[in-house]
């Protein structure tokens, strides 16, 4: 047990991620791919399956399943009109990312009013501990949304992240988490969504005095380009440009010389708020991680290269490895090389997401090349293989339902 209540708790959502569900709690990963708080407890899953049967968990569950239901029901909307909201500040729509999933997950048995948010490749997860009569939370959710939306760019300006890297030497003895301090896209990433955060903290309602007093906070912590950022964000807001199209405007705007002087004028905070999203990483899973999220910003190169790595030298699970290759196919037009890349992951991955998707892109595949009768087989596999994961099952629906057309594919 840890002294800590809230890391006891944060193990055991780390390893719930990388389980099936009831009754067999079945690890989706090798044990060197867990996160790294989870390995400390890997070995309850099979305590928590012997448990389940033993006690009739599923019985018990039926009895407040209504009651889980009416939870879900009460964060439905505020949830949904903040993602709305959140895009249309933003002007970016979240579609378009096949394969990536941004999940908000109740879970009232934990400590009242917990949050944990989690980045593992390119997916990303809230995990909520409601309270009686406690507020939704709605405001955290919305942190890890801005990290998912907003962590991609950043990986696609390398180069700038460098020269803004002196920044780093300013910040040293400010109470952030160290990641901050030697990632460059890390801090801008952070001090980007929290002048985001307070942007839209009560839009147009909050004065202008208090919201510079939440700014100049943030920056206290170390986070000392939310000033800059929310200036920034003004003029985007009354502009027609997405924030897509201005963050590299934004970025080349930062005087790093201005703002190590403005930092070495701040009279940093003793300790800062913790960082909702958790900032480990799996240890061996660190090159797919990363392989994935240069695709996810259309670095082909770097993803195919880093993917290839992890192939070469057995690191990580190796059906994401070449789950990661047939996509670099994928986008090249390489319909040949991508349709035998799928077919070795379906054969050798440990997760079932990577082949469910695996069997979706073969029968888009098989689509394309006229073969009918051979997609709709691959469509009903990716139903069986990724029962329960909500985006498998439309996505296979909708191939059975009619053909694949490049058109409508997202990248």
């Amino acid at each position: 047990m840890l002294a800590d209540p809230s890391r006891e708790l944060s193990r055991y959502i780390s390893l719930a991620l990388f389980l099936d569900g009831p009754p067999n709690f079945v690890q989706r990963l090798a044990e060197v791919d867990l996160p790294p708080d989870a390995g400390s407890v890997v070995g309850f899953a099979q305590r928590a399956a012997a448990f389940y049967d033993k006690v009739g968990l599923h019985s018990i569950w039926q009895r407040h399943r209504a009651a889980y239901n009416g939870l879900a029901d009460r964060y439905h909307d505020p949830v949904a009109k903040m993602l709305f909201d959140t895009e249309i500040y933003l002007k970016l729509p979240s579609a378009g990312y096949l394969g990536r999933e941004f999940s908000v997950i109740l879970e009232p048995m934990g400590a009242p009013d917990q949050e944990n948010a989690r980045n593992y490749g390119s997916n990303y997860y809230v995990v909520i501990s409601p309270g009686a009569g406690s507020s939704l939370k709605v405001d955290q959710i919305r942190h890890t949304y801005l990290h998912y939306l907003l962590d991609p760019m950043a990986l696609k300006y390398g180069a700038e992240m460098k020269r803004i890297g002196p920044l780093g030497d300013a910040v040293q003895a400010s109470p952030m988490d160290e990641a901050f301090k030697t990632d460059m896209a890390l801090l801008v990433t952070e001090c980007l969504i929290r002048a985001v955060e307070i942007r839209m903290s009560n839009a147009g309602k909050t004065p202008e005095a208090i919201r510079s007093e939440f700014v100049q906070k943030s920056v206290e912590q170390g986070y000392v380009l939310t000033r800059y950022f929310y200036e920034a964000l003004g003029p985007f807001e009354k502009g027609p440009a997405g924030i897509r199209d201005a963050y590299p405007e934004m970025l080349a705007g930062i005087d790093v010389g201005k703002e190590k002087k403005r930092a070495s004028e701040v009279q940093f905070a003793s300790q800062a708020s913790p960082e909702l999203l958790n900032l480990s990483h799996r240890s061996d899973g660190s090159l797919l991680q990363t392989a994935e999220k240069r695709l996810s910003t259309g670095d082909l190169k770097t993803a195919q290269d880093l993917a290839q790595q992890a192939l070469q030298e057995h690191r990580g699970d190796q059906g994401r490895a070449l789950f990661i290759m047939a996509q670099v196919a994928t986008a090249n037009k390489d319909m040949d090389g991508a349709q035998g890349y799928f077919e070795r992951a379906i054969k050798v991955a440990d997760e079932p997401k990577v082949v469910a998707w695996s069997h979706i892109y073969l029968g888009r595949i098989h689509d394309l090349k006229e073969e009918r009768d051979a997609a709709v087989g691959e469509y009903q596999a990716a139903l069986t293989a990724g029962a329960g994961l909500p985006e498998v099952k439309a996505a296979a629906e909708h191939g059975l339902q009619q053909p694949y057309e490049p058109a409508s594919a997202p990248r």
